[in-house]
């Protein structure tokens, strides 16, 4: 047999056979015959029961999308050989108007996607084969409502006829007969609704059913070929951020009958929980049904463990046969079965989905009983998004508020909220005090914003991306939050908001889950997050596999202490501006801001310095013995402003200038593009006496601290440097400063002066800036946005738009850019280190906690990523798996 390898790259076989514990494949060929169709041949060739049939590979999906909905020329022939194998396997022929073979189409990619894809069951019926099947099996019953489902299926998955249609039609006989259950339809009245179903198939497409089972089965295949980009299969693509694939396979598969009678049944189990992860089979069966019945809600399944008293020697060996699966695949599974006169028959068997709490649970389990070593749990059994899951609140219901969604923006910031709507941050501050929950609703949020935002149990704005002020914020909070919805239309006179139709005014109940960006109108259940005692066990593994670095991106003693009781190691991200809002800091720097004069700035400079310093004990106390990077001063002073009159009227009564005064600040300020403007070091080089300050408090809280004996390792990063010269004079400006702090105190510490790599210039010259800097610390928000031209808080009005229409893969300030972006990175840390062999690089954009972005930085050979502290152990785990994917 070809290895995996050769069977991706160069094999020309395009259908692949299983059944009698044959095949010619086995589980190596996810790729190539996807999930269901490689599982199927595995399952088969260890024996187990597995009705036989054959697989269409991934690559005739690919070339079925590439060439106008044409086979690869030789395709036809395999195919028809496929049903040849089958009808010697099963001792039936395909049409037949005595013993007819009937198949089952479903589809299957290599990453399991429920319910994107679908399924035709029953295929080879006709008028003729209907009467075969029914003789061959005694059981006219049986034979027409296998029929009619088959009907059913092939004009709704196939033709695009709504299932409603069918429903309609069956609801309606039932109602005649006065009976309530599907099986209490006689066969007579089963051939009646054919025929009512065939006239419904005529109504919407013109033509008779075929007849022809090569035909039925042509289209069927067409039919799974063309659901690979279907709407709903993009976009859980998007949503779950699968790239890479160039299709589904199909796979054609004798026909089982679950629906014969009442010594049939079909069912579907997960081998384990899949919510809570206990040793337990979980799941449903139905008593003379096909699959699609146990999903479909139209009757009400049994619980999997009644099975033993309706099915005991089926029940036993299904039970042997699910513990034989999980030990083959040393992991949970989830299995489709079906029961034909007692006997068991397996249809499919995958990886379950399960959730966080369950994914750990499994994880640690099956490595104390040995089915697995710590290595294999941490690289493949728990995915970063089911640690998310665990550290945010969720709805209690997932599926359940789907007929309630009004709008979906961009999932900034995980985790379900549910509140009363609020326009604006005083209001979200006084409904915390008065104990209301409440939304925070904004066009987009401001530094001044942030009172309200932390009183809100989540954000919802109509503008911003995923690294606006809002997703950052929210983010380094752990608070759920929607960003970029632009189909939320503010209207503010009104205090409300139109959304699809709906109106929301101040007050009404919505909630928002930030992990789908979907916004709800009413009041959704929410379940808490829970840790459990596995998440301690698990990530202690995780450290054991992990050889880069994670710290977090904190702006105050309780960010800090949360993200180290999360694990980080130390601060990668300190941003100061962020502590200039709090209390009556924001006069001081107003005042700043209004002076003419360096002796007027330095006084409100003054008023200033010991807010930051105890703000910096208060981090550095919180992080002792590990290090903090202190960014200074960034963003534009604008920013600083009120922009409203009636604030700006506040502030000039407040710091006892004209309003004038205020208005006219404020416009000097103005700038097209401050995000390109009067910021980062700039701000440091046109007025030193900032950097003097931030640089001052710094070392003072460094310096005092360490008397007390407590271990700091200050690191100071010079934001937006995009020459030598820049970095230079701030270095100067920060070590004149350390040298009369350790003068006046009587004592030095250690400390670093690196800066952030943001501007794509810097990483062109890194080389020349690593002879001066002590470390690089890639800030890939600004970076991204510089290296795209794309505005961060603007970019989601077309971005959405660009990954349908497959112009990027992922939003670039979500996911690294590793083909652009990450070339600067690369370009940035080689040059660097070709003049400092020893030089520390890292990245503290919100890059930092996204996995694929943290692989990347693993492969670069950074000695750390920063992140929110709620991503801290997502970060912690995607960099063990790098680590051990790499082996």
């Amino acid at each position: 047999m070809e290895s995996p390898i050769e069977a991706m790259t160069e094999t020309k076989q395009m259908v692949f056979k299983f059944g009698n514990g044959t095949a010619d494949a086995d589980k190596s060929y996810k790729n190539l015959l996807g999930g269901k169709g490689a599982n199927l041949a595995e399952m088969s060739s260890i024996g187990l029961p597995v009705p036989a049939g054959f697989t269409i590979s991934t690559k005739c999906c690919a070339h079925y999308s590439g060439n106008a909905g044409n086979w690869p020329d030789g395709l036809e022939a395999d195919v028809r050989a496929g049903i040849a194998h089958l009808e010697e396997t099963v001792g039936a022929k395909f049409g037949d108007v005595n013993k007819p073979l009937l198949v089952s189409v479903r589809s299957g990619a290599a990453v399991s996607m429920p319910g994107m894809m679908d399924t035709v069951l029953n295929l080879g019926l006709n008028d003729e084969a209907v009467i075969g099947l029914a003789s061959s099996f005694n059981n006219e019953r049986f034979a027409y409502d296998s029929y009619r489902r088959f009907i059913d299926m092939f004009g709704n998955v196939v033709m695009d006829i709504s299932h409603d249609d069918f429903e309609d039609a069956i609801d309606e006989l039932k109602s005649n007969r006065g009976v309530s259950n599907d099986t209490d339809l006689s066969a007579s009245d089963l051939k009646t609704l054919v025929e009512t179903y065939k006239e419904i198939y005529r109504k919407h497409t013109g033509g008779d059913f075929p007849n022809d089972p090569f035909e039925q089965l042509r289209l069927s295949i067409n039919a799974v070929f063309t659901s690979w980009d279907s709407n709903r299969a993009i976009k859980y693509r998007q949503i779950n951020k699968i790239t890479g694939l160039i299709g589904t396979a199909v796979n054609v598969q004798a026909m089982v009958f679950g629906n014969k009678g009442e010594g049939s049944g079909t069912g579907v189990l997960f081998t384990r929980d899949p919510s809570t992860g206990e040793n337990k089979l979980y799941g449903e069966f139905l008593i003379n049904a096909q699959g699609e019945d146990v999903v479909a809600g139209i009757r009400t399944p049994e619980d999997i463990s009644q099975m033993s008293a309706e099915f005991p020697a089926a029940y036993e060996q299904l039970v042997e046969t699910t513990q034989r699966l999980e030990s083959h695949y040393k992991d949970m599974q989830d299995i489709e079965f079906t029961i034909q006169d007692g006997k068991l028959f397996l249809l499919q068997t995958r990886n379950g989905k399960r959730t966080g709490a369950a994914a750990l649970k499994i994880a640690v389990e099956l490595v104390q009983d040995g089915t697995i070593s710590k290595e294999v749990a941490v690289r493949d059994l728990v995915e970063p998004g089911h640690l998310d899951q665990l550290l945010h609140p969720q709805f209690a219901d997932p599926q359940g508020y789907a007929a309630d969604v009004i709008a979906t923006g961009l999932p900034a910031s995980p985790g379900a909220a549910v509140g009363q709507v609020v326009f604006s941050a005083e209001a979200a501050e006084k409904a915390k005090a008065a104990e209301k929950k409440v939304i925070l609703v904004r066009t987009e949020t401001s530094p001044e914003d942030v009172g309200g935002m932390n009183a809100a149990e989540g954000i919802l704005t109509s503008r911003g991306g995923m690294t606006s002020h809002a997703a950052v914020v929210a983010r380094g909070w752990g608070k759920p939050c929607v960003a970029g919805c632009s189909d939320v239309v503010i209207n503010a006179s009104q205090t409300a908001f139109v959304c699809d139709g709906v109106t929301i005014a101040e007050g009404d109940w919505i909630s928002i889950n930030g992990g789908t960006g979907e916004v709800v109108k009413g009041s959704q259940p929410l379940k808490a997050a829970k840790m459990t005692g596995e998440f301690d066990t698990f990530m202690s593994w995780v450290d054991e596999f992990r050889t880069m670095g994670v710290r977090t991106n904190a702006d105050s003693p309780a960010d800090a202490q949360r993200a180290r009781d999360f694990g980080a190691e130390g601060i990668g991200l300190c941003r100061t501006e962020h502590m200039f809002f709090e209390g009556d800091r924001i006069d001081n720097v107003r005042g700043m801001i209004l002076a003419n004069t360096v002796d007027e700035r330095r006084e409100y400079l003054d008023k200033l310095l010991p807010y930051q310093k105890e703000d910096f004990k208060g981090i550095f106390t919180a992080m002792q013995g590990l290090p903090v990077t202190i960014r200074l001063l960034d963003p534009p002073l604008h920013e600083f402003l009120p922009h409203e009159e009636k604030d700006q009227i506040e502030m000039a009564e407040k710091m006892g200038v004209s309003l004038e005064t205020v208005q006219d600040k404020v416009r000097s300020l103005d700038e097209f593009n401050p995000m390109l403007g009067h910021r980062g070091c700039r701000l440091g080089i046109t007025y030193p006496e900032i950097t003097e300050m931030q640089a001052r408090a710094i070392l003072e809280a460094a310096v005092e601290l360490s008397q007390e004996g407590v271990e700091v390792l200050p690191e100071i990063m010079v934001p937006l440097v995009g020459t030598v010269e820049e970095f230079s004079n701030q270095r100067a400006v920060i070590e004149r400063i350390a040298a009369l702090v350790f003068e006046e105190k009587g004592a030095k510490v250690e400390y670093l002066i690196g800066t952030m790599i943001e501007i794509p210039r810097a990483a062109l010259v890194a080389d020349k800036i690593a002879a001066h800097a002590d470390f690089f610390s890639f800030g890939t928000n600004d970076l991204t946005q510089m290296a795209f031209g794309y505005s961060r808080d603007d970019a989601g009005k077309f971005l959405p738009s660009y990954i349908e229409n497959k112009i990027l893969a992922d939003d670039p300030f979500q996911t690294l850019d590793i083909e652009g972006v990450g070339q600067l990175i690369r370009m940035g840390t080689e040059r660097g280190r070709s003049t400092d062999p020893g030089l520390k690089v890292g990245i503290c954009g919100e890059h930092g906690g996204d996995p694929a972005s943290v692989h990347f930085c693993f492969e670069v050979g950074m000695d750390y990523v920063s992140c929110s502290p709620y991503r801290v152990p997502i970060a912690r785990l995607a960099a063990a798996q790098a680590n051990l994917q790499q082996k």
